[in-house]
């Protein structure tokens, strides 16, 4: 019995007498997370700083990890090694449950929504444009580019006539679109366009806010528009309501382009920002004089051409920021409205786009 206890309780070795016995143990490094849920603003701040500083440990292992992969695999065996992908907010945007692949019922709505006339060329638009009330001198500017930009386009000046009035003036002189463009401190800040055709279908009205107005004037190395219907460029609209926003966009245009004038308009929506851009493009072709290879004279020649594409601009340059679109024409007090822009709702990431 004494050996078997002696056996159990075994003693310390004497350089640890009076103390604890240490583990020397290597721990493994936990992840870190993210000390927002820290209330102690002095700590949370310390913490933060660690979190940081054991980030920048991970990716520079991370890349230390790859350069090793590729030295051993070669600079000509690359099939082990994937090339990283940047991620930008395009590519981890948020799904929308409205995005629009093919779907035939999609294509079934359109074809007899409000802008089907206009983009099958049975009807041409006929857009009036007009200001706030005693618009400045740049304002006009704009509207100047904007004749050249959309054909079809006639100015009348505001006056004391009120939105819903200047719509039935429309309808009644078989304007198909309204403009209405508001400013702020001499700046072109906002437009209101309103589908006004008859047939029986009026409507939508889109407010849009205008940022980055750049006129003709002031873009470098600019062109002159000539009078030829412009080719039409609708990118980025995905998901249902940006398929609504493109037609209405589309339904200022004809759609019968005249290509011997080579222009092209674009509206390239980007995180629901839509840039409007106007260009001529033009090809040109190179040829290189023929030549005989002196150690093959008995070949016979070869011509090499070679075609460059080329963008000049023409102006304006100005981007749309949708905030509102209302069923039927203008009507702030009984309107319906389709969609409202509610940035506390909507923006809660910055990877949740609608159009």
């Amino acid at each position: 019995l004494q050996q078997l206890n002696n056996m159990v309780k075994k003693k310390p070795h004497p350089s640890l007498q009076g103390k604890k016995p240490v583990n020397t143990a290597k721990k493994a490094a936990g992840v870190m997370r993210n000390p927002s849920h820290i209330t102690n603003r002095l700590k949370r701040s310390e913490v933060y700083g660690k979190f940081l500083q054991q980030k920048r440990q991970e990716k520079k292992q991370a890349r230390l990890q790859r350069l090793k992969e590729a030295e051993a695999l070669g600079d000509d065996n690359n099939d082990g090694v994937k090339k990283a992908t940047p991620k930008t907010l395009d590519n981890t945007r948020e799904l929308e449950p409205t995005m629009v692949m093919h779907d035939p019922e999609v294509v079934a709505d359109e074809a007899e929504d409000e802008f089907a006339r206009y983009f099958r060329s049975e009807t041409p638009p006929k857009v009036l444009v007009t200001t706030r009330p005693r618009p400045s001198q740049k304002l006009f500017y704009f509207i100047a580019d904007l004749q050249r930009l959309i054909p079809k386009l006639h100015f009348y000046p505001r006056k004391s006539f009120s939105l819903k009035e200047i719509c039935q003036f429309a309808s009644n002189r078989d304007f198909t679109h309204v403009i209405v463009l508001s400013e702020n401190a001499k700046h072109c800040n906002g437009m209101t366009i309103s589908h006004v055709g008859g047939g029986g279908l009026l409507g939508p009205t889109a407010f849009f806010k205008v940022s980055n107005v750049v006129t003709s004037q002031n873009i470098p190395n600019h062109g002159a528009s000539t009078s030829h219907i412009p080719e039409l460029n609708l990118h980025g609209f995905g998901t249902r309501l940006g398929h609504r926003v493109g037609r209405l966009l589309g339904s200022l245009f004809p759609h019968d382009a005249e290509f011997q004038g080579r222009q092209v308009v674009t509206f390239h929506n980007q995180r629901d920002y839509v840039f409007v851009r106007h260009h001529r493009y033009v090809f040109e072709e190179k040829k290189n004089m023929k030549q005989q290879k002196k150690e093959q004279p008995d070949q016979p020649l070869g011509i090499k051409e070679r075609v460059k594409a080329r963008l000049q601009e023409l102006g304006p340059r100005f981007t749309l920021k949708l905030r509102w679109i209302q069923s039927g024409t203008f009507d702030t007090q009984f309107g319906e409205y389709e969609w409202i822009h509610k940035r506390k709702e909507m923006d809660t990431t910055r990877r949740r786009f609608h159009l």
